[in-house]
């Protein structure tokens, strides 16, 4: 799994705003667009790319773009 990918794949759930800055030390819930329904893309995207099922816990107890990746590599069978 390749960290640069998955930031990209991420930052595609965001449609509003600037994403190009985003690296794995961004706060991915720190901007003007993040909502739930941010978390549920985030979380549909991670299921159909990574065959990884994140909860909502999961989205809470992560601050950066390093943190959800972490938790998704921890739970990957790939």
């Amino acid at each position: 799994m390749d960290i640069e990918k998955f930031i990209s794949e991420l930052a595609d759930q965001y449609d509003d705003i600037d994403t190009s800055g985003f690296t794995s030390e961004t706060l991915f819930k720190e901007n003007e667009e993040w909502s739930s329904m941010t978390a549920l893309s985030i979380i549909a995207m991670v299921d159909d790319s990574y065959s990884v099922r994140l909860t909502g816990d999961d989205i809470r107890k992560s601050q950066t773009i390093q943190d959800i990746y972490n938790i998704v590599f921890s739970k990957s069978t790939v």
